[in-house]
C-alpha cells in the first residue's frame, strides 16, 4: 500500500515542477521597450514598439534558463519625425541593412541582492548593427495565477556597435552609454 501511495505522488511532483519551469512568451499588449540617449546631457528617450520576449525560466532554479529577446529596429520611435528619419540611416541604426538586433542568454543566475529573491542577471550576446557584445540584463521576475511580468535597465554603450558614427562617434554631444529599460508582460 504504500508504494501504491508513492508511487501515486509522482505525476503530483511532476506536475508542481512542470509548473514552476515554463516556457513564457510576451504578452505585447502590456509590454515596453524603452531606450534613453543623452543629447548635449539632456535625456533623448525613444521606444522600440516591435520586439518579442521568449524566457525559458524556473524562479526556484534559473541556472537552467534562457532568455531570447528580438527588436524590429525600424520599430524605434523617439517621437520626431526628423530625429526618427536620422536614426534610420547608415550612420545610427542602419535599418536597410540591419533590421533585427537579438539577445541571447542561457547563463541566468539570482543577483546578488542581499537576500531579495525576485531579481536575477541574464548574461547573454546582445547582437547589434553587425556587432556583438556580451551584455548582463538584471531583472525581476513575479509570478501570478494569469501570467508573470519581467522588469528591469541596464546601460550599453553605443560605439561597439557603431551607433552614431562620422561626426557622432564622439560622446561629447551625443553620450556613450545609452540606457534600456523594459516592462514584460509574459504568459504560458
Amino acid at each position: 500500500m504504500k508504494k501504491f501511495a508513492a508511487l501515486a505522488l509522482v505525476p503530483a511532483l511532476v506536475f508542481v515542477n512542470a509548473a514552476r519551469a515554463a516556457d513564457w512568451k510576451m504578452d505585447p499588449s502590456g509590454s515596453k521597450l524603452e531606450f534613453a540617449a543623452s543629447f548635449e546631457k539632456t535625456p533623448a528617450p525613444g521606444v522600440f514598439k516591435d520586439f518579442d520576449v521568449r524566457l525559458g525560466f524556473d524562479p526556484d532554479k534559473p541556472a537552467g534558463g534562457h532568455l531570447d529577446v528580438t527588436i524590429r529596429v525600424a520599430s524605434a520611435d523617439m517621437a520626431s519625425a526628423d530625429i526618427n528619419k536620422a536614426i534610420a540611416g547608415a550612420e545610427w541604426f542602419d535599418f536597410a541593412r540591419h533590421q533585427q538586433a537579438e539577445f541571447h542568454a542561457t547563463d541566468i543566475r539570482r543577483a546578488p541582492t542581499g537576500g531579495t529573491s525576485d531579481r536575477y542577471v541574464a548574461r547573454g550576446t546582445l547582437a547589434l548593427k553587425g556587432g556583438q557584445q556580451t551584455v548582463e540584463v538584471p531583472f525581476s521576475f513575479h509570478a501570478a495565477a494569469d501570467g508573470a511580468t519581467m522588469d528591469g535597465e541596464f546601460s550599453v554603450k553605443r560605439g561597439p556597435f557603431g551607433i552614431g558614427t562620422g561626426e557622432w562617434t564622439a560622446t561629447d554631444v551625443i553620450g556613450a552609454d545609452v540606457a534600456v529599460k523594459f516592462h514584460v508582460r509574459l504568459k504560458r
